[in-house]
C-alpha cells in the first residue's frame, strides 16, 4: 500500500511539472482549434452582430468555388514538386559528402550546402527577389548565355511566377532532406558494398540495390514530413509573390488569410482552414504509419 501511494505521489508531481506546458499547449492550440472549428459552422461569426448556425454551408461553397480549386491545385503542384526537388538535390549532395576525400574539404563543403537552412524565410525571399529581378544576376547570366531576353519577369509572370517560387523553396528546403540522407548513408555497413564488388557490381548497381533500398525508410519519412512542410507553407509564398499575380500563385495558406483579413469573410476562411488541417491530418497518420514501419 505504501509503495502504491508513494508511485502515485511520484507520479503527481511529475504532471505538476508538465502542466504549466500543458496548460499553454491548450490555450495556445487545442483553444484557437476548437474556436476555428466552432467559427466555420456559423454566418460570419466576428463582423455579424448575431451570427446564425448555417451547418456544412461553408464548407459546400469552399469545395464548389473556383477560386479555393485553383488555391488547392496550386498547392498541390507547389507541394509535389518542391518535394521531388529536395529529394533529388537532397540525395545528390548527400552521396557528394559522403564521398571519401579530405576532411578538411569536406567539413567545407558540409556547412556551404548547409547554409541555406541557416537564412530565415524572410532572408529566403528577399535573396531570391533580388537574385530572380529583371535586372537581376540570374537573368544577367541568362541573357549572356542566350536563354531568355534580358530583363525577363519572374516573380512578376503568370507562366514563371511558380516555377520560380518552387525553385526558391527547392533552395531553401533541400538542407535538411541532405542531412537526413547522409545521415542514413553513413549508417549502410560497408561489408554490403564489398560484398557487391566481390560479385563484380558496378557503381550504378550498387546504388539501386544497396543505397535506395537501405535508404527507403528514411526517404519515407523526410517525404512524407517535408510534404506536409511544403503543403502548409505560407510565409514564403506571401513574401515573394502574396499569391499572386492574379492567382497564379495563390495556395491554400494565402486564400486563407486574404479571406479573413482583405475580405472579413472570417467564417469562410475557417471553413478553408479546417480543410486544410484535415488534410494534413491525413498526411500525418501516413507519417505516423511510415515510422511505425521503420520501427
Amino acid at each position: 500500500m505504501k509503495i502504491a501511494s508513494r508511485s502515485l505521489k511520484n507520479q503527481l508531481v511529475a504532471y505538476r511539472f508538465i502542466a504549466p506546458a500543458i496548460m499553454l499547449l491548450v490555450l495556445l492550440m487545442v483553444y484557437p482549434m476548437i474556436l476555428v472549428i466552432w467559427n466555420s459552422f456559423f454566418s460570419n461569426y466576428i463582423i455579424d452582430p448575431s451570427p446564425k448556425w448555417v451547418g456544412f454551408e461553408h464548407y459546400r461553397w469552399a469545395l464548389t468555388n473556383d477560386v479555393f480549386i485553383r488555391a488547392f491545385s496550386n498547392t498541390m503542384v507547389f507541394t509535389v514538386s518542391s518535394v521531388i526537388l529536395h529529394l533529388t538535390i537532397g540525395l545528390a549532395f548527400a552521396l557528394l559528402l559522403n564521398y571519401p576525400i579530405n576532411r578538411y574539404a569536406q567539413t567545407f563543403f558540409r556547412v556551404l550546402l548547409i547554409l541555406p537552412w541557416v537564412f530565415t524565410v524572410a532572408v529566403v525571399a528577399i535573396v531570391w527577389r533580388l537574385l530572380l529581378d529583371p535586372l537581376g544576376i540570374v537573368n544577367y547570366i541568362l541573357s549572356i548565355m542566350g536563354f531568355v531576353e534580358p530583363g525577363l519577369t519572374w516573380f512578376g509572370s503568370p507562366e514563371r511566377a511558380l516555377p520560380a517560387l518552387i525553385l526558391t523553396n527547392a533552395w531553401g528546403g533541400y538542407p535538411f532532406i541532405m542531412v537526413s540522407l547522409l545521415a542514413g548513408l553513413q549508417g549502410i555497413p560497408n561489408i554490403l558494398y564489398e560484398a557487391a564488388t566481390i560479385d563484380g557490381a558496378n557503381s550504378l548497381q550498387k546504388f539501386l540495390y544497396i543505397t535506395i533500398p537501405q535508404l527507403r525508410p528514411v526517404i519515407l519519412s523526410i517525404g512524407l514530413l517535408d510534404f506536409i512542410w511544403t503543403y502548409r507553407l505560407f510565409e514564403l509564398v506571401w513574401l515573394t509573390t502574396g499569391g499572386g499575380p492574379g492567382r497564379s500563385t495563390e495556395i491554400l495558406g494565402t486564400y486563407i488569410y486574404k479571406l479573413a483579413f482583405s475580405q472579413y469573410q472570417f467564417s469562410r476562411a475557417s471553413a478553408v482552414a479546417v480543410i486544410l488541417s484535415l488534410t494534413t491530418l491525413v498526411l500525418a497518420v501516413f507519417y505516423l504509419k511510415a515510422q511505425r514501419m521503420n520501427d
